[in-house]
């Protein structure tokens, strides 16, 4: 049953949903790979530019080799927020949303330990670190609307019906919707796939030889209207790294260090789409609502390994690996298709023999789907310079390799909704629609006896291999701080812009409606914590 189940599941996912599933499962291995730089307000200030630099508590999820030349423990908090809007334009008018959120971007302890200057040993310290640190936001929200031709509307999506394999072989699609019908028809609704609910809600019907589907005669009567179409698409979650690691200290010029990290994630995703009829067209349709609600989460382990060298009082580079992240997420969808006419609709069911009506519309909910599955994500590399200028401040750089084409997904017969779907599709495309990324991330930090002044720059870059937009991230930060005794305050903000392509599902000629999403974000940490 396990197999049968994610079989039914999967077409709302690749291609038999609203949503362009194809397209958004191979986009969700991004959104697992492409991670944000995390930590408290420090960190953040100076765009995460700190492999090089040490003594920082994003060093835990960067370079743990950086905890060795901590002189002091540490506890610290970090509470956020997080302001976000978007304007998303591509069939007509755009359209502005917004989507605030608050978070905790980071909390955690140090425990350092320091060998006394007249200890002759070449170890001279190490430092203990575990905490808690956020890596990815996914709180976005966008809405679109505007029209679009009758053969490039869910009208047209819905004469191309998919099959369970996501393709467009409409023999085997019909016996689908058929074998869905019937069953419903049997033992209360078992439609799995929108195919199954456009039929449920009267928007389609076989023919009397069942060898055809058609959009039922009569509910749209001039297909040389525009359609009107709108939609809203909100995403809330993030992911999360619990971390462990070590760092010391050879002769206070050469740090090593190892760290352990637990990933977690939450990603809950609401779409609402609305298509109507146009005010010149007579026929009975009036409009139709898709809602899908989506949620998945995610566990996942990975190791980090670096070395910083202090080349001088004022010179240092650093180094660091990650190994590929394996991650396990478990999704529930559902799915609702609601269709309102003008009249009553009468149609001959050629499944049930029978002819059946709706005086103003219908309603049909899909069965909820539940499966499990895993994601590996890219190997990932670091490098950074770090310059000190005196009890001024210092200038710091960084950059970071990630072959965003390595991510796989996997099955997971073993656990409660695992599958033993290959993925080999998924996978295929991944690998030719990604491409190897360059991050860069730069800060500086100048000092006024106890008080710090931060700003920084990052640019993510782009991991799909082609494209009509540029996919690539911009980070533009700045922070100040206060030092006095044993306490520290700090505050830092970092505003991110990015865009993203957008298509509500897919269609055989590739017609279908192209939204593009111009993102921006602005977060907001504060950190205080204290040194023993």
């Amino acid at each position: 049953m396990k197999t049968l189940s994610f079989r039914l599941a999967l077409p709302l996912l690749l291609g038999a949903g609203l949503s362009a599933r194809a397209q958004d499962f191979v986009g969700e291995a991004s959104r697992y790979s492409q991670l944000q730089f995390g930590g408290p307000a420090r960190t953040q200030g100076i765009a995460g530019a700190n492999v090089a630099l040490g003594a920082d508590f994003g060093n835990l999820t960067s370079n743990p080799a950086g905890l060795g030349l901590y002189q002091k423990s540490e506890i610290h908090f970090a509470p956020g927020l997080g302001f976000g809007q978007a304007d998303a334009s591509g069939t007509g008018t755009t359209v502005n949303q917004t989507k605030n959120s608050f978070h905790i971007a980071s909390a955690g302890l140090v425990l350092a330990r320091r060998r006394t200057d007249d200890d002759a040993n070449d170890w001279r310290g190490g430092s203990f670190a575990l905490g808690f640190s956020r890596l990815a936001d996914y709180n976005t929200a966008f809405s679109y609307e505007g029209t679009v031709a009758d053969n490039a509307s869910l009208f047209q999506r819905l004469r191309e019906p998919r099959n369970t394999n996501g393709s467009t072989d409409y023999e085997s699609a019909l016996d689908d919707i058929y074998d869905q019908a019937l069953n419903s028809y049997n033992n209360g609704s078992e439609y799995t796939s929108l195919d199954g609910l456009a039929y449920s809600t009267f928007l389609t019907n076989f023919s009397p030889d069942l060898s055809t589907l058609n959009i039922t005669r009569g509910l749209r009567r001039n297909p040389t209207l525009a359609v009107p179409q709108r939609e809203t698409i909100t995403r809330a979650g993030s992911l999360s790294q619990f971390d462990l690691g070590y760092g010391a200290s050879y002769r206070d010029r050469l740090y090593i260090g190892g760290g352990l990290g637990i990933v977690s994630a939450n990603n809950r995703v609401t779409r609402t789409y609305e298509e109507g009829s146009n005010s010149a067209d007579t026929s009975a349709f009036k409009s139709l609502r898709l809602l899908e609600n989506e949620r998945t989460t995610a566990t996942g382990i990975n190791l980090r390994l670096g070395i910083i060298y202090r080349m001088s009082d004022f010179l240092r580079v650093g180094a660091s690996v990650q190994t590929p992240t394996y991650i396990s997420l478990s999704n529930t969808f559902n799915q609702t298709l609601e269709t309102y006419f003008a009249s009553t609709i009468v149609v001959e069911d050629y499944v049930t023999q029978s002819s059946a009506s709706s005086t103003k519309g219908a309603t049909t909910s899909a069965v909820p789907a539940a499966y499990d599955y895993a994601i590996v994500t890219p190997f990932r590399a670091n490098g950074g310079i770090a310059l000190t200028i005196g009890k001024v401040g210092f200038l710091t750089g960084d950059i970071e390799y990630v072959g965003y084409d390595q991510a796989r997904y996997h099955d997971t017969p073993e656990q409660a909704n695992g599958t033993t779907y290959s993925f080999s599709a998924e996978n295929r495309t991944i690998k030719s629609d990604y491409q190897n990324a360059i991050n860069l991330r730069f800060g500086g930090e100048l000092r006024f006896d106890v008080f710090r002044l931060r700003a920084g720059y990052a640019q993510y870059g782009d991991p799909y291999r082609n494209g009509s937009i540029d996919r690539s991230q911009k980070f533009y930060t700045a922070g100040a701080g206060l030092r006095q005794n044993s306490f520290f305050l700090d505050v830092a903000g970092v505003y991110t812009t990015f865009d993203q392509l957008y298509s509500p599902y897919t269609l055989s000629q590739g017609q279908e409606p192209a939204i593009t999403v111009n993102n921006s974000r602005f977060t907001t940490n504060i950190t205080a914590g204290f040194t023993f």
